[in-house]
């Protein structure tokens, strides 16, 4: 079940989460804080989301992955609040029996969550402007 969550992402959550005897390969993607955003220095950001319509987006795209791909588990989270460089924003982690699916799963799962889920970002640049996204 996906997660959103306000405190720190342990990645060694995530691959726990995934691990079966069931599955010859597992994958993990990390999204991170970045100092460069197209040129302009970010200081941090700030994610919010409507939980309930989040999770709900999350759940379905989780479930299209399983109906494409053969996976084991899906495990997505995404971070809330505020975070500073470096620190993790969202991780996807998936297992399967064959490393195909896997990496299929996982790519189709991050990019339709930034494409689909109702989170939003505040850009914090070194200027002390700050921009609303939708990733």
């Amino acid at each position: 079940m996906p997660k959103l969550t306000e405190q720190p992402i342990e990645s060694q959550q995530l691959l726990f989460a995934v691990q079966t005897t069931q599955a010859g390969a597992v994958i993990l993607f990390l999204g991170t804080v970045r100092e460069f955003t197209n040129q302009r220095q970010t200081l941090a950001l700030d994610y919010e989301a409507f939980a309930p319509m989040a999770i709900a987006e999350m759940e379905r795209i989780e479930a299209e992955a399983r109906e494409k791909w053969l996976v084991a588990k899906i495990e997505t989270i995404h971070r809330l609040g505020h975070l500073t460089l470096g620190e993790i924003s969202v991780g996807v982690a998936v297992s399967a029996p064959h490393r195909d699916a896997a990496f299929a799963a996982g790519q189709y799962v991050i990019d339709e969550l930034k494409r689909r889920v109702p989170i939003w970002k505040k850009e914090n640049w070194s200027d002390g402007s700050q921009e609303w996204v939708h990733p």
